[in-house]
């Protein structure tokens, strides 16, 4: 059997599929297993064992369109479930399956704060779509692969010991679900361990901005310096991972890292907190309860809406300055 799963972004998501690509591997062990992303995300999917090709597209199926039908795969399974992948499925023409999105619960959340979504994180939606398959999730945590040589020693390149700094991922792709600088600012002056930040070069001046405002010798800047996948080998190393709502908080989750996030705009009831099947207090959770404007967005703004930007400037940075440092130390 040949089986093509598609997920075509982001970092996060596609890390959340790979329970999926892993339980179809191994309890169907004579398939096949292609996988369909956008390119630029083509590092998380590419060093996986348990898919044997990866193919990308920049922005149309119809750059690939041929080479898939040539394929003639058996099953397609459907873990973005858009507009796009509809068209997909269409055009091979096959058999197929995919996720309850819960577009109609989402909108209810967002514009009349009804909340009738389940109980259910997304990776237990995804599987949903490999019923047909009697594929089953397995309880195990996401994967995420590094290659040794990607994996950079943080004491002989940052001057840190592993298991003895705190990472930080500052970023996140929209404003509204990153705190301030001078929330993060207050959040690093009371942690015990020196702090690696990361994120990508949009997240540069920001975090110069941290540095200006903490104690140089304790902050390490990364971000715009390391790729995805060395960034990842940092979270593997460090003793805890503060982080927002992005994706390094899955792959966090995938190493078996304890998490600290902070959440603002979004909000956790839409199934994308830290995946941790074995172990409930792998992760806390940070969230300015009962603001009648929160969630605004499924994904988020690049400034708020309201303009007071409650859900972050009202995060209490003593609470979670303690809850990192309590992790740290355990």
């Amino acid at each position: 059997m040949k089986i093509l799963v598609v997920r075509f972004s982001s970092i996060g998501d596609i890390v959340l599929t790979s329970p999926v690509v892993r339980c179809i591997k191994l309890q169907l062990p004579d398939a096949e297993l292609h996988y369909l992303t956008k390119r630029a995300f083509e590092a998380i999917v590419s060093n996986n064992p348990y898919v044997d090709q990866t193919f990308t597209i920049e922005k149309s199926i119809q750059e690939i369109l041929p080479q898939l039908k040539a394929e003639k795969y058996d099953f397609l399974v459907d873990l973005h479930h858009n507009i796009r992948t509809l068209s997909l499925k269409r055009k091979l023409g096959i058999r197929n399956a995919t996720f309850p999105k819960l577009h109609i619960s989402k909108w209810l959340l967002v514009n009349f704060k009804i909340n009738t979504l389940p109980d259910k994180h997304i990776v237990e939606r995804y599987f949903e779509a490999v019923k047909p398959l009697k594929v089953t999730n397995d309880g195990l945590r996401c994967d995420f692969f590094i290659a040794p040589t990607q994996e950079k020693d943080t004491q002989l390149t940052l001057g840190v010991a592993p298991q003895q700094f705190t990472a930080f991922a500052i970023g996140a792709q929209f404003a509204t679900k990153r705190l301030p600088v001078h929330k993060m600012i207050e959040i690093i002056r009371k942690l015990n361990q020196p702090v690696v930040l990361l994120g990508g070069p949009t997240d540069h001046a920001i975090a110069e901005e941290i540095l200006a405002g903490t104690v140089a010798e304790k902050v390490i800047n990364t971000c715009g310096k390391l790729t995805l996948r060395e960034s990842a080998g940092i979270v593997k190393q460090a003793s805890v991972l503060l982080t927002h709502d992005t994706g390094l908080m899955h792959i966090a989750s995938a190493f078996g890292i304890p998490i600290v996030s902070v959440w603002g705009n979004t909000v956790p009831a839409f199934g994308m907190y830290p995946y941790f099947p074995d172990r409930a207090d792998g992760f806390s959770v940070h969230e300015v309860m009962g603001l009648p404007c929160r969630p605004c967005s499924k994904i988020g703004y690049q400034a708020c809406p309201k303009k007071h930007f409650k859900c972050m400037e009202l995060q209490d940075t003593e609470a979670i300055a303690a809850d990192v440092n309590r992790r740290a130390a355990l």
